[in-house]
């Protein structure tokens, strides 16, 4: 059976959207740089605020066993992961999560270990992991590392083997991971996802996974993600967490992260159908218009890191896209400082919008 067709919505349909996506440039710039996608939410999602807000059930996020539950028989389903119930916590989204993890674990002065280039609340590169460089800086007294897994803006997924040799490189040295795979969901049928909290008693007693049905189920407004540990000694870190990390979250958020891991997966499916044929008609569209431009195909999610080095736009070459072309995409440098000539443009949208965004940097380019 082929998956559920899943559409972006018109863009006219789009511009009356309340987002920040949508307000934070003027009419006539095209805005694709803000990690959503332009696809209408899941019908079990839509149909439980529906019913939730025409009963005026808005109040505080309490108990929400359904939560945990979904997610297990999901990443169980989806990874082979099955995750411990009792060490799933709430935190209002996957940011918030981070932080009130760091603020347990580490101390003003403390070393944190960052991959770069990086989503932006982050800060070896690129494509290849540098673990001599990640050994050097665990012996120099790094406490924490920040992992991107899946890595966003490269949309790269790590390898069982790349995985298990940071859990066991962590474990000898006694750094905690926390790992961020809120875009775990979004992988393509080539490749495959790697919990990391699914590598064994390395991972499981060093690692932390944050994520969040935000990304996958387009719901990022709802505020609410997930703090997962699988071992006595990191949930004994996390059962140290406010109280208020979880009531922070949205009772709307938590209600529709549940109905999206345990209801919506075929919605999920013909979402990733869809950016899978959008990743390969930007390749087209790319070696078309402008083939100076380096892509190359994500394995995860809907970002496209671009390298724009080769056309010579200046020290920040989204600033130009935007004041000559009127498209506008994520500056390299928010990703890492040595990393300005390329620019993340988001896919998650229409064949038309994608092609009236490459033919916007067309006329930026030969402005």
């Amino acid at each position: 059976m082929p998956p559920l067709e899943v559409r972006a919505q018109s863009l006219e349909e789009l511009r009356t959207h309340r987002s920040e996506k949508w307000r934070e440039f003027p009419e006539d710039v095209l805005p694709l740089p803000v990690a959503e996608m332009d696809f209408p939410i899941a019908a079990p999602i839509r149909e439980l605020l529906l019913e939730m807000v025409s009963h005026s059930d808005l109040g505080y996020l309490g108990p929400i066993p359904e939560l945990p539950l979904a997610f297990s028989k999901f990443a169980e389903n989806r990874w082979n992961w099955k995750s411990d119930l009792t060490q799933i916590h709430l935190a209002t989204d996957v940011g918030v999560g981070v932080v009130e993890v760091l603020r347990l674990l580490t101390s003003p002065g403390d070393k944190v270990v960052v991959n770069s280039p990086v989503y932006h609340n982050f800060y070896t590169d690129g494509w290849f992991f540098d673990f001599d460089a990640l050994e050097e800086s665990y012996k120099q007294g790094a406490k924490v590392h920040l992992l991107c897994s899946p890595q966003n803006p490269l949309g790269r997924l790590f390898t069982r083997e790349e995985l298990l040799r940071i859990a066991q490189l962590a474990f000898a040295y006694s750094v905690i991971v926390i790992s961020d795979e809120i875009h775990a969901p979004l992988t393509y049928s080539e490749s495959t996802f790697i919990p990391f909290l699914s590598l064994g008693s390395d991972a499981e007693a060093i690692g932390i996974v944050v994520t969040a049905a935000s990304k996958a189920w387009n719901i990022a407004g709802l505020k609410c993600a997930l703090v997962i540990s699988q071992s006595e000694a990191m949930d004994a870190v996390l059962q140290k967490l406010p109280k208020a990390t979880h009531y922070r979250a949205s009772i709307l958020g938590g209600f529709a992260s549940a109905a999206a891991y345990g209801q919506s997966g075929e919605w999920l499916d013909g979402a990733v159908a869809a950016l899978d044929s959008n990743r390969k008609y930007l390749a087209e569209l790319l070696a078309k218009k402008i083939p100076a431009v380096k892509y190359r195909i994500p394995q995860n999610s809907y970002l496209a890191w671009l390298d724009m080095s080769a056309l010579e736009l200046g020290i920040n070459p989204s600033f130009v896209l935007l004041e000559r072309g009127r498209v506008a995409l994520n500056s390299g440098r928010s990703f890492a400082p040595h990393t300005p000539q390329f620019v993340r443009l988001n896919f998650a949208t229409s064949h038309t919008v994608l092609e009236e965004a490459v033919n916007r940097m067309v006329v930026a380019i030969n402005d």
